[in-house]
């Protein structure tokens, strides 16, 4: 296998660290460091488009589904975030059950999606009561369509909502009928990055803790990263490591997304903070070395399309990508940052997948394929 690096002028010492990864070797925290800071992203997605091949060939997974945002009230005023708006104000909403029902069966009929991405901001009036009543009603009405919701960070303020317990929350919308966790609220798992972007968010630890309880709960979820907002490259090593020891104690990571900040309209632009997005060299290398840190151990990547543009996503199905993510119907948070458009048609993805010789699959929630184009 190592001959894929054989033609290809590269750093002796990247050489050495590829040539480990095929060879099914662990790599350290240096070597991770290393390969975050070499230049040599197309010898990096060589091997880890090389790990992806071992793994789906050139099937190339999606999943129909909409983004729910049901409230955008939130009391962490996330530097990070132009979608928020604080209590009161007087573009703030949340969505009623009626209206949320509405939505689904609309989307059903029209896309067929099988999964709700439910997610909002961290609302002080809301409840759990609120998240049952429609996380049952869902079920009972569309009892095939998964629902994908609510960060480790929602569950914290619903359990501060409710003066219970984050497991004794878990539980309870388990039963109410949630399926798996996305990985938001997560950015850099690391404190002094976390104080500067999310000062008023949950810590690292809070977010590996509730995770760990949702995986000892039989709830498998997501990981993701946001990057190119004031982290430095330690901190994402950290942040790789910290996903990676979770991942090995519970197994419960199906996938892990990738994505880069976006800075327009959000509080970090205005300070200065962070004033352009990392590109796509960035999303690229992102995703290869997601792929050579997980390899073995969460066995999905996502293309990260929402915050990158399709061509990019095409890319990174190259550099270790297997998934293109969903089709994210009535996303409002990325959007508000006034970004490309941010959502996709099924017909869309299928096209952008089958363009660059890959095999377009339809996904469920937990990656099981439903059928080939």
């Amino acid at each position: 296998m190592q001959n894929i690096l054989s033609s290809i002028t590269i750093d002796s010492e990247i050489r050495d660290i590829l040539n480990d990864v095929l060879e099914g070797k662990t790599l350290n925290f240096k070597d991770y460091k290393k390969l975050l800071c070499s230049d040599d992203i197309y010898a990096i997605g060589l091997v880890s488009n090389k790990l992806r091949q071992n793994l789906f060939d050139t099937t190339a997974s999606f999943i129909n589904n909409i983004i729910l945002n049901y409230t955008n009230v939130c009391i962490t005023y996330c530097k990070f975030c132009a979608f928020y708006r604080p209590p009161r104000h007087i573009e703030s909403y949340t969505r009623s059950k009626e209206e949320i029902l509405e939505r689904i069966s609309i989307s059903k009929q029209m896309f067929g999606i099988t999964q709700i991405l439910f997610q909002g901001g961290h609302n002080p009036s809301l409840s759990i009561e609120y998240y049952e009543e429609i996380f049952k009603e869902i079920k009972k009405s569309f009892p095939l369509i998964s629902i994908h919701g609510l960060s480790a960070s929602e569950i914290d303020m619903i359990s501060k909502v409710e003066r219970s317990s984050t497991k004794e929350v878990l539980t309870r919308l388990k039963m109410a009928g949630l399926d798996s966790l996305p990985g938001a609220g997560a950015e850099i798992l690391v404190d002094e990055v976390k104080s500067k972007i999310s000062p008023l968010k949950i810590k690292s630890n809070d977010w590996i803790r509730i995770m760990n309880e949702a995986h000892d709960l039989g709830i498998s979820s997501s990981a993701t990263m946001m990057y190119g907002s004031v982290e430095n490259d330690d901190d994402v090593i950290q942040h790789f490591m910290k996903i990676s020891e979770l991942q090995n104690k519970t197994n419960g990571f199906i996938a892990f997304i990738p994505w880069g900040f976006e800075p327009n309209n959000t509080q970090m632009q205005l300070e200065g903070l962070t004033r352009y997005s990392s590109g796509g060299l960035k999303l690229l290398k992102m995703i290869a070395i997601s792929r050579i840190i997980f390899n073995g151990s969460i066995p999905h990547i996502q293309s990260s399309w929402l915050t990158n543009g399709v061509g990019m996503a095409q890319l990174a199905l190259l550099f270790g990508a297997d998934d293109f993510g969903g089709t994210l119907i009535g996303e409002e948070v990325v959007s508000a940052t006034g970004a490309r458009s941010t959502e996709l048609t099924s017909t869309k993805i299928i096209e952008s997948i089958k363009q660059i010789g890959f095999k377009a699959a339809e996904r469920d929630n937990f990656y099981n394929i439903i059928r080939f184009f």
